[in-house]
């Protein structure tokens, strides 16, 4: 398979939560005119980004919507519920796990802290617990996915505990660059360059329209 560029799968998400739309809607059919309207992309991108993965349209028919919703979320991992751990229960980490706690593909089951303030409370179905019965706990709770909520300074260790113990990917939502093992996967989630993208485009926005093209 051709390697798939991040801004491809990061389009797939888009693709499919308009697709899901339209599946609430009770629509049975689209087209890449429509899913690239939905998605804020050009139809050209639509098909070009569908073609990494296969053939799903009809020439003049266009897509079945609950097919092709079907197939995105098998190929973006969605098929199956993903065992979540965050450590760092602050406010972050807590608004975090009310998001996770509605949805059906990730199952929060274990959360960690430093704070005796944090330590012990409830949050949803799990208790936090402090970070030193993360090693003993992440395996028994087959967890898969572990997020990063914690201070800069904690974060490489932090990430060490849960490859450690077993977790190979890695949502990270500190600017920290993380130094792991090349088969963990690392998603950056940085507020912060997110905010600082935004002002340079808002500043320049002759760059927006030629990346955008």
């Amino acid at each position: 398979m051709a390697k798939i560029p991040d801004a491809t799968i990061t389009r797939l998400v888009h693709y499919l939560r308009a697709l899901e739309r339209m599946e609430k809607a009770g629509q049975l059919r689209t087209s890449s005119d429509e899913l690239a309207r939905a998605s804020g992309v050009t139809a050209f991108q639509v098909r070009k980004d569908l073609a990494y993965f296969g053939s799903y349209g009809t020439r003049g028919v266009g897509y079945t919507v609950p097919v092709l919703r079907r197939e995105l979320a098998q190929i973006l991992g969605l098929g199956r519920r993903w065992r979540l751990a965050i450590v760092g229960m602050g406010r972050l980490g807590q608004a975090l796990a009310d998001f996770y706690a509605l949805s059906e593909s990730y199952e929060l089951v274990a959360g960690f802290d430093v704070s005796p303030e944090v330590i012990g409370r409830q949050v949803g179905p799990f208790t936090v617990e402090p970070v030193e019965k993360l090693p003993q706990i992440v395996p028994e709770s087959h967890v898969e996915i572990g997020i990063l909520t914690v201070p800069e300074a904690a974060a490489q260790q932090a990430a060490e505990a849960l490859v450690a113990a077993g977790v190979r990917g890695i949502l990270n939502f500190t600017p920290a660059i993380l130094k792991l093992p090349e088969q963990v996967a690392i998603e950056n989630a940085d507020f912060m360059a997110g905010l600082s993208r935004l002002s340079f485009f808002m500043l320049n926005p002759r760059w927006r329209e030629e990346m955008m093209g």
